[in-house]
C-alpha cells in the first residue's frame, strides 16, 4: 500500500528538472504503456530515468484497450503456449500489484449448437492448465438456464448452454498514470507534452535527444548513456531518422491495424458477466464487457497505412459491431444507442516480408532490437505483458552493453501509486466512475477544495484540481478523457460538463486548458450526424 503523501506535478519544476546539464542512464521516448513499465523497472533498479511523451500519457494506444487483462484465448487457439502462458501469469501480477484499477472478470460463451460447448469448453479447460496457481476460477461448463441467468439479455432463440471462464480486466489510462506516478516516487522524471524531436548522435552512436515543451516552445538537450523508443505505432519514424543520420535505410517494422469499441448502455447487458463471441463472421473474437456503468462491444481489425493521433471508425466498421453484436443480444443495439466511439491503433510487428494486409496473422508478440548506432527500440505486444516488455528491455540494454547489468524482477511484487491494503474491498469495473479507482489517495483527493461538489455522477471538482496538481493534467481533454473516462463513455455528457471543468483547469494552471479543441474531439466520439 502506497501511504505517502501525493507527489507536485507542477510544471515549471518539471522543466527546470529537465534543464539541468545531466547526463541519464535511460532516456525512454514514449509514455504509453512499454515506455511508462520500462521507466519504473529502470527506476526501481536505481537507474537515473528520464521519459518524454510527446501529447499526454497513453494518449494514443494505450487508452484504446478492450480493458481486458487477459491471457490471449485466441493465441490459444492459435497455438501459441509460450504467449499465453507468459500474459496469464503477468495477469496475476497485475492484478495484485493495481487492484484498485484491475480485476477479474467471467466471460460467458454462449453455445448454440451442441457441439460448441464440448469444443470451446475443452480449449478453455487448457487455459484453467495454463494458469495453473495464477488462475482466477475455474471453468464451468453451463446449462441453458444458467446461461441465461449470467447473460439476461443473450439471445434465448437456439441457445442451447454456454462455457463460462475467467480473465481480468482494468482501467488502462489510469493504469498508465500509476506507473508514470510509481516511476516518479523511484525517482524518474516524467514529462509529457514535451516531444522528442531529434536523436543526438555522437561519433556514431546516439547519445540522447532533443525535446521541445510544447506549450512555450521551449528546447532541451538530454544526454542519455542509452535511448529507448518506445512510441508503439510510431517506432519507425525514430528509427528512420536513426538511420539516416548513419546513412542506412531500414524496413518498416511496424504494419498498424485499428481496433474500434462501440459504447452502450449497460441495459443492454445488466451483468456483471461479459459476453464472448469466440467466431464473428470475419473470424475475429467479439466481446460485449461491463466497463464503468457501460458495455462496450468490439472490437475489429482494420489495417491502415497512416499514423492517425485520433483514427476514425470506418462506417463499415461501426456497422459490423453493431449487427454482430445484434445477432446474440435480445435488443439490438444501433447508432442512436452509441454512446461513445473510440479507436486505437495497434502496433503488431510484422515480418519482413510481409505486406502487411493481414493483421490477424500478424505477430501480437512484441520485438526489441538494436540498432547499429545504439537506439534501442520495443514495439508489439499489449497490455497485459507491459511489465515483461519492460523486463525484455532492460536485458537488451545489458545485453548491448549500453547500461551495466543490475538484477531485475524488481517489479514483480511492486504495488502502485494508490494500491490499496490488501483486504480491502474491492468495487468492480462494472461500478460506474467514482472514487475508488484512486485506491488508498481517496482521502488526498477528498481533502481538496470541492470534494463535495459532483459534476457528473462520479465526477467532483476536487477530482479536477487533484489531475492538476499531481497527475499531470493540462488540458480538458486530458481530464475527461483520461483522469476521467467520461469521454470513452459517454462523449454528449462529457462536452455538456467540459465547460466547467475548463473554468476549473483554467483557475490551477493559469492558461487555456483548450475546451474548444475538446468540444470539437467529442463530436468525433460519436456517430456521423449525431
Amino acid at each position: 500500500m502506497n501511504t505517502t503523501a501525493p507527489q507536485s506535478t507542477d510544471r515549471a519544476a518539471l522543466l527546470e528538472r529537465l534543464a539541468q546539464p545531466e547526463t541519464y542512464d535511460l532516456a525512454i521516448i514514449g509514455g504509453g504503456a512499454t515506455g511508462l513499465g520500462t521507466a519504473l523497472d529502470a527506476a526501481a533498479r536505481g537507474f537515473k530515468v528520464v521519459l518524454l511523451e510527446s501529447h499526454d500519457f497513453a494518449k494514443g494506444t494505450s487508452s484504446r484497450a478492450t480493458k481486458l487483462v487477459h491471457g490471449g484465448v485466441r493465441y490459444l487457439a492459435q497455438g501459441n503456449i509460450a504467449l499465453v502462458r507468459e500474459a496469464l501469469h503477468e495477469r496475476t501480477t497485475l492484478l495484485h500489484n493495481a487492484p484498485h484499477l484491475a480485476q477479474p472478470l467471467a466471460f460467458v460463451m454462449p453455445s448454440y449448437r451442441l457441439l460448441d460447448t464440448p469444443f470451446y469448453g475443452a480449449g478453455l479447460k487448457m487455459y484453467d492448465a495454463l494458469a495453473g496457481k495464477d488462475g482466477l476460477g475455474r471453468t464451468e461448463f453451463l446449462s441453458r438456464d444458467k446461461t441465461l441467468r449470467f447473460l439476461p439479455t443473450v439471445r434465448g432463440e437456439s441457445l442451447k448452454g454456454g462455457v463460462k471462464y475467467w480473465d481480468g480486466q482494468f482501467d488502462d489510462a489510469r493504469l498508465a498514470l500509476a506507473l508514470a506516478r510509481t516511476a516518479v516516487a523511484k525517482g524518474a522524471l516524467l514529462v509529457n507534452y514535451c516531444p522528442a524531436k531529434e536523436l543526438v548522435h555522437e561519433a556514431g552512436k546516439v547519445a540522447g535527444v532533443v525535446c521541445e515543451d510544447a506549450e512555450t516552445g521551449r528546447r532541451f538537450t538530454v544526454k542519455a548513456r542509452c535511448v529507448v523508443n518506445a512510441t508503439g505505432p510510431w517506432v519507425d519514424l525514430f528509427r528512420q531518422q536513426d538511420a539516416e543520420l548513419l546513412g542506412k535505410p531500414v524496413k518498416p517494422m511496424v504494419a498498424p491495424s485499428q481496433g474500434v469499441h462501440v459504447v452502450v448502455d449497460r441495459d443492454f447487458l445488466p451483468s456483471d458477466h461479459a459476453l464472448l463471441v469466440p467466431k464473428t463472421a470475419d473470424g475475429r473474437v467479439l466481446f460485449a464487457v461491463p466497463w464503468l456503468g457501460k458495455v462496450i462491444l468490439g472490437t475489429t481489425d482494420t489495417p491502415r497505412n497512416d499514423l492517425a493521433r485520433e483514427p476514425q471508425a470506418f462506417a463499415e466498421e461501426i456497422e459490423f459491431i453493431l449487427r454482430e453484436a445484434g445477432n446474440y443480444l435480445s435488443r439490438r443495439p444501433t447508432l442512436a444507442d452509441i454512446r461513445s466511439i473510440w479507436v486505437g491503433l495497434r502496433p503488431l510487428v510484422k515480418p519482413q516480408d510481409d505486406d502487411g494486409e493481414n493483421t490477424k496473422k500478424i505477430s501480437r508478440e512484441h520485438t526489441v532490437l538494436t540498432s547499429k548506432s545504439g537506439l534501442v527500440t520495443v514495439t508489439g505486444g499489449k497490455w497485459t505483458t507491459y511489465r515483461a516488455m519492460a523486463e525484455d528491455v532492460l536485458s537488451e540494454c545489458f545485453s548491448q552493453r549500453l547500461l551495466d547489468p543490475r538484477a531485475g524482477g524488481v517489479t514483480v511484487h511492486l504495488p502502485l501509486v494508490g494500491a490499496p491494503a490488501a483486504g480491502t474491498v474491492r468495487h468492480g469495473m462494472n461500478a460506474a466512475q467514482g472514487l475508488h479507482s484512486y485506491g488508498s489517495e481517496g482521502e488526498a483527493v477528498q481533502a481538496l477544495p470541492g470534494a463535495g461538489v459532483e459534476l457528473v455522477p462520479g465526477l467532483t471538482e476536487a477530482m479536477v484540481r487533484f489531475a492538476v496538481r499531481f497527475e499531470y493534467a493540462r488540458t480538458v481533454e486530458d481530464m475527461l478523457a483520461r483522469r476521467s473516462r467520461l469521454l470513452f463513455l459517454d462523449a454528449r455528457q462529457a462536452a455538456a460538463v467540459a465547460p466547467r471543468v475548463a473554468e476549473i483547469l483554467q483557475e490551477e494552471l493559469g492558461q487555456d486548458p483548450r475546451l474548444e479543441d475538446f468540444l470539437a474531439l467529442a463530436q468525433q466520439y460519436l456517430p456521423a450526424g449525431a
